[in-house]
C-alpha cells in the first residue's frame, strides 16, 4: 500500500545517506518521513510531493555529477598541460645549466693556460734581457782584451823589427871588416844576447797572436750562440704570444656564453617558478581532496541509482493505485447496469 511504499522509500534513502555519509540524503529522508506522517502542508498530494522531492534530488545530484565531470576534464587538461610545461622548462634549465657549467669549466681551464703562458713569456723576457746584458758585457770585455792584445802584439812586432834591423846591420859590419886589421877592443854588440831577446819576443808575439785568435774565436762563438738562442726565443715568444691571444679570445667568448645562458636561465627559472606556483594551485584544487574523483563519481552514481530505485517504487505504487481506481469504476458501472 501507499504507507508501505513510503516507508520503504524512507528506509532506502536513509540507508543511502548512512552508506555514503550524505547530509543532503539524510535531510531528504527526514522530509519524506515528515510528509509520510503529517502529509503536505498546502494540501497537495503527499505522494506527488515525495516523488517531486526525490526527482529534484536526482536532478541536483546529476548536475553535481556533470559539474564534477567538467571539473575532472578541466583538471586532467590543466594538470597535463602544466606538468608538460614544467617538464619542458626543467629540461631547458638543465640544458642551460649543462652549457653554463661546460663553458665555465672551459673558460677556467683556458684562463689557467693563459696564466701559464703569461708567466712563461715573462720568464722568457727576463731570460732574454739577462742574455742581452751578459752579451753586451762580454762583448765589451772582448773589445778591451782585443785592444790590449793588439796593442801588445803591435809593440812586440815593432820591437822585433827594431832588434832585427839592429842586429842584422851589426852582422853586416862584422862581415865587412873581417879582412881589416883588428881594431882596438872598446865595445861590441852581444850577438848571442840579441838572438836570445829576439827569440823571447817571438815567443811573446806568438802568445799574443794565439790569445788574440782565441779571443776572436770565443767572441764569434758567443755571438753565434747568442744570435741562435735569441732567434729561438723570438720564435718561442711569437708562438706563445699567439697562443695567449687565441686562448684569451676563446675564454672571453666562453664567458659571453656563460653570461648569455645565465640570463636566459634566470628568465626561464622565473617562468618555471610561476608555472610551479600555478601547478601547486591546480593540484590543490584537483588532487588535495578527501576522496578522489573516481570515488566521488562512484558515490554519486550510487546515490542517483538508489534514488531512482526509490522513485521507481513510488511510480510502481502509483501505477497500481491508478489501475485499482479504474477497476473500481468498471465494477460500479456494471452494478448500475444490472439494476
Amino acid at each position: 500500500d501507499v504507507d508501505l511504499a513510503r516507508s520503504e522509500v524512507v528506509v532506502l534513502i536513509r540507508k543511502l545517506a548512512k552508506k555514503h555519509h550524505s547530509a543532503a540524503l539524510s535531510q531528504l529522508a527526514s522530509r519524506v518521513s515528515a510528509i509520510e506522517r503529517y502529509g503536505s502542508a498546502n494540501g497537495e498530494d503527499p505522494f506527488a510531493k515525495v516523488k517531486g522531492l526525490i526527482q529534484d534530488m536526482i536532478e541536483k545530484l546529476e548536475r553535481e555529477h556533470e559539474a564534477e565531470a567538467t571539473e575532472k576534464a578541466w583538471c586532467d587538461e590543466n594538470l597535463a598541460k602544466t606538468a608538460a610545461k614544467k617538464g619542458e622548462l626543467e629540461d631547458d634549465v638543465a640544458k642551460m645549466t649543462a652549457k653554463i657549467d661546460s663553458a665555465a669549466a672551459g673558460s677556467a681551464k683556458l684562463k689557467e693556460e693563459v696564466k701559464v703562458l703569461q708567466e712563461e713569456l715573462a720568464a722568457l723576457s727576463r731570460e732574454q734581457a739577462q742574455m742581452d746584458k751578459i752579451r753586451m758585457e762580454t762583448h765589451e770585455e772582448y773589445k778591451v782584451a782585443k785592444a790590449d792584445l793588439e796593442l801588445g802584439l803591435t809593440g812586440v812586432r815593432k820591437a822585433l823589427s827594431v832588434l832585427r834591423e839592429y842586429y842584422g846591420s851589426a852582422a853586416a859590419l862584422v862581415q865587412a871588416s873581417a879582412d881589416q886589421p883588428a881594431a882596438p877592443v872598446k865595445f861590441s854588440k852581444a850577438g848571442g844576447a840579441g838572438s836570445s831577446i829576439i827569440g823571447i819576443l817571438e815567443v811573446v808575439e806568438s802568445d799574443f797572436a794565439k790569445n788574440l785568435a782565441k779571443e776572436e774565436a770565443e767572441e764569434a762563438d758567443a755571438e753565434s750562440e747568442y744570435q741562435k738562442v735569441t732567434q729561438e726565443n723570438k720564435i718561442t715568444k711569437a708562438s706563445k704570444s699567439q697562443d695567449e691571444k687565441y686562448k684569451t679570445q676563446e675564454f672571453k667568448s666562453l664567458d659571453n656564453i656563460v653570461s648569455e645562458y645565465s640570463s636566459d636561465r634566470e628568465a626561464t627559472n622565473a617562468e618555471l617558478s610561476a608555472v610551479l606556483e600555478y601547478y601547486g594551485k591546480v593540484k590543490e584544487r584537483c588532487i588535495a581532496k578527501p576522496e578522489s574523483y573516481e570515488q566521488r563519481k562512484a558515490r554519486r552514481e550510487a546515490e542517483i541509482e538508489g534514488l531512482k530505485q526509490a522513485l521507481k517504487i513510488l511510480q510502481d505504487e502509483t501505477a497500481l493505485m491508478q489501475r485499482g481506481r479504474h477497476g473500481g469504476r468498471r465494477h460500479g458501472h456494471a452494478f448500475l447496469a444490472a439494476q
